[in-house]
């Protein structure tokens, strides 16, 4: 992976300085620590961060075509790079790199925008046309890879992440309440989104064509089919795991593409297990892979995670987390995921990229998509039994299904109780609204929403963001089951806004660490669409197909096991006798008026019941209420205190870097020397 940034210029407008896109790519050295380039002509300034994957000799970017009419700052990886590439060279394209981006400026030559869905691969495609004076900002099918941009006067900026936009200087970091709320109910912006104000998202599977008068062009270049292939509607369970194992092992085989060591990343459940084993199948040299432990006993998987290690046969490393561990890392956490969060997960992420990297490997593996692609999650299982339910509303039998739901939560009874059922049953009988399975956690999580300021609370438009993904359902949707649409609808809210972002990407490249998700494969990803409910999900047991490919490489604790969702430790490790100082200092009155965005006396008053129970509260959406209050001030005090200072700090560790910078010929013609020009911010 890598950082990518840059600006384009209106045609009567001043060229970006070389000055500015060194704050700019500055902001992302964490994203490429092996050096920077550059790329200016009369319109464009392109800047690059590089972390060296694959072509580690002379794959310094920007890179250009033949002709130097086609130029691209690119991030991420093209999988099938080495297939394209002989391709191209067929067609007589001739290359002076080894690297996978120079693959995108000869097929985009080749192939025009038909390129985009052409990649396997993750990626954020910057791509500038000299020709026809048009940039292409481009974004790979699930979002895996970030690309943000705002338009300021004659001048589009664009960048991997939003602190590059803020450190060139023409963009003011200012909050949008009205997305800040959106965080507190769907955990986060809408997808093409985020909390900035004129800040916006390339959207997942999305091509932007800037045209020569800035204005864009939105093009969606792929979208899923979820019906089920009639040549694989009466596929047995076996032959179901065969397709899928197969269509994994080239999955992974591409995965494993690089000039550096991979490992992967064993978390003791299912999916990154089965990643493990296929890989060590295809892989036989030494393999690293990586886990989180933790102290509390609730939250640990160790044993299974052992177990997996010492089956498929990797040296395995893990960290201890504990509650001083989450304290300590998530500031970090948020400054770089530039959001607030309203769960704690990410953080032990952070602190297990950071051991990655200090054992010497760049690249993992990781399990992520199985449960969004193979019916994996409980909340497929609740959209099946409210269903059920509501074809007989009276009945007493079939709430009680509820009870085989989340085996981990709501224990000692509960999940028997009247309350538990009124919880499920509030709007059962809506069953054709879009977002059914999502309607329950999502009213849920609203209840955060009471501790924002009253300002903040005034703009909040949850269906905005239902809006925007209803407005972008694919075609065919509505005829999909019930089943597809639930995944399809957890896709496009969770796993692309908030899962890959928070979970994967920020704290990945935080420590500059690259994920590859084989589970995300876009040929996987169509088998899994393609497949029968069946052998997704019978009744409520779940994922059949891959446990019976797992049954194959992994022992039975393994493949026999329940769902088990990654967790973290959230109130009962910020609050309490064992709180950090910087709880009490964000939520007191003083530093909440500051910021003006939470409200004063709720958030007192839940932050001294935490305090006082040891952070043990009594249900979890306090929990998600009081982490997300914390990060929102963290956040803030981040971009309103912190930033100038790390804006400076940054721009001078980029002085003692490697550095190579292109200029074009028209920046004379032109008579711009803007390579110290200062731009100053600009509300959106």
């Amino acid at each position: 992976m890598c950082g990518v940034a840059g600006v384009l210029t209106g045609s009567r407008a001043e060229p970006a300085g070389l000055d500015e896109l060194k704050r700019m790519i500055a902001m992302l050295g964490h994203r490429g620590p092996d050096g920077y380039g550059f790329y200016r002509d009369d319109r464009i300034g392109l800047a690059h961060a590089r972390l060296s994957i694959v072509g580690l000799a002379g794959g310094f970017q920007p890179i250009h075509n033949e002709d130097r009419t086609l130029w691209i700052s690119f991030n991420g990886e093209i999988f099938n790079h080495v297939e394209l590439r002989r391709e191209l060279e067929a067609r007589g394209h001739r290359f002076y790199t080894q690297t996978d981006t120079e693959v995108i400026v000869h097929a985009f030559e080749e192939y025009g925008p038909a390129t985009w869905a052409k990649l396997n691969g993750q990626f954020a495609i910057c791509l500038w046309d000299t020709t026809r004076r048009e940039l292409w900002l481009v974004r790979d099918r699930l979002g895996i890879l970030p690309l943000f941009y705002a338009r300021r006067g004659e001048h589009l900026v664009f960048a991997s992440e939003a602190k590059a936009l803020f450190g060139g200087g023409r963009v003011a970091p200012a909050f949008d309440p009205a997305r800040l709320a959106q965080v507190f109910t769907h955990w986060s912006t809408a997808p093409h989104g985020s909390v900035f104000e004129g800040v916006e998202s390339v959207p997942a599977a999305t091509a932007i064509r800037v045209d020569s008068t800035l204005a864009l062009h939105v093009d969606r270049y792929w979208q899923p089919d979820f019906a089920t292939d009639p040549s694989l509607a009466k596929l047995s369970l076996d032959e179901a795991a065969d397709r899928l194992e197969e269509k994994l092992l080239d999955a992974i085989r591409l995965r494993l593409r690089a000039d550096v060591p991979v490992g992967v990343y064993i978390s003791g459940g299912l999916d990154s297990s089965v990643i493990a084993a296929l890989a060590r199948k295809l892989d036989t040299t030494h393999m690293h892979s990586f886990g989180v432990r933790f102290t509390d006993a609730g939250f640990d998987e160790t044993p299974q995670q052992r177990l997996v290690a010492g089956h498929v046969g990797t040296e395995h490393h893990d960290i201890l987390c504990s509650p001083q561990d989450i304290q300590t890392a998530l500031p970090d956490v948020i400054r770089h995921g530039e959001t607030p969060l309203v769960r704690t997960a990410p953080a032990p992420l952070f602190l297990l990229s950071r051991l990655v990297r200090e054992s010497g490997i760049r690249v993992v593996l990781s399990g992520e998509g199985a449960d969004e692609w193979l019916a994996g999650y409980d909340i497929f299982k609740e959209d099946k039994v409210r269903r059920f339910w509501a074809r007989q509303p009276g009945s007493k039998a079939r709430p009680k299904l509820l009870g085989r739901v989340h085996p981990f939560a709501a224990v000692n009874g509960q999940k028997d109780s009247p309350l538990w059922q009124a919880f499920f049953k509030r709007g059962m009988m809506d069953t054709d609204e879009t977002f059914y399975a999502h309607r329950t956690r999502w009213r849920n999580t609203a209840w955060s929403q009471r501790l924002l300021s009253a300002d903040v609370q005034a703009t909040a438009d949850d269906a905005a963001f239902e809006a925007h993904v209803a407005a972008h359902l694919p075609d065919g949707w509505s005829r999909w089951s019930p089943l597809a649409r639930s995944q399809w609808a957890e896709i496009a809210t969770f796993m692309t806004p908030y899962l890959l972002s928070a979970q994967g990407d920020r704290v990945a490249m935080a420590n500059s660490i690259e994920v590859r998700y084989p589970f995300l494969d876009p040929a996987v990803d169509d088998l899994c669409a393609a497949l029968p409910d069946r052998v997704k999900m019978l009744g409520l047991r779940d994922k059949l197909a891959l446990r019976r490919l797992a049954a194959r490489h992994l022992p039975a604790e393994i493949f026999q096991r329940p769902k088990r969702p990654y967790r973290a430790p959230m109130t009962t490790a910020l609050f309490g006798e064992g709180a950090p100082d910087y709880v009490r200092d964000l939520l007191s009155p003083d530093a909440l008026a500051r910021y003006g965005l939470a409200d004063i006396t709720a958030v007192s008053a839940l932050a001294e019941k935490a305090h006082r129970q040891n952070g043990n509260m009594a249900g979890e959406r306090e929990e998600m209420a009081l982490v997300g209050t914390l990060t929102l001030q963290m956040l803030a005090h981040y971009i309103h205190d912190e930033l100038p200072q790390r804006i400076r700090d940054q721009r001078s560790a980029l002085d003692r870097a490697e550095i190579h910078v292109l200029e074009d010929r028209a920046l004379k013609d032109r008579g711009a020397d803007a390579r110290t020009a200062t731009p100053q911010p600009t509300a959106a």
